[in-house]
């Protein structure tokens, strides 16, 4: 569905010729800056066939900055992954990595988990 589209969706047609459509306002989530941001990082292998993941959750923020960081650390690692849910899944066991790299993106309250 193009983005015009989907501007107007459930909207039925009107014959007054004073009639102008609401839009509904989209609230977007406050980033937090790095210093506040509490993020976890860990090692999960559940319903991924036995591969491990690295784990990175607990962003506060727009979806946009989190998919930022996201491909910043999957560059740096040189693997693939993915941005769900609020978290970011990295390819493989990188949990030192991703640990110094977001203390030295300024993530000074990360923690690694398990």
């Amino acid at each position: 569905m193009s983005k015009k589209q989907q501007k107007f969706q459930n909207v039925v047609y009107s014959t007054n010729p004073n009639f102008t459509y609401e839009f509904e306002q989209t609230d977007d989530i406050q980033t937090l800056p790095p210093q506040q941001q509490r993020l976890y990082v860990s090692i999960d292998r559940k319903q991924r066939a036995g591969k491990e993941v690295t784990l990175v959750e607990g962003f506060v923020g727009s979806d946009h900055d989190l998919k930022d960081l996201g491909k910043l650390l999957k560059s740096k690692c040189g693997v693939g992954g993915s941005v769900k849910d609020n978290e970011i899944l990295i390819q493989g066991n990188f949990k030192q990595k991703i640990f110094e790299l977001l203390l030295k993106e300024g993530f000074t309250q990360t923690k690694q988990k398990g």
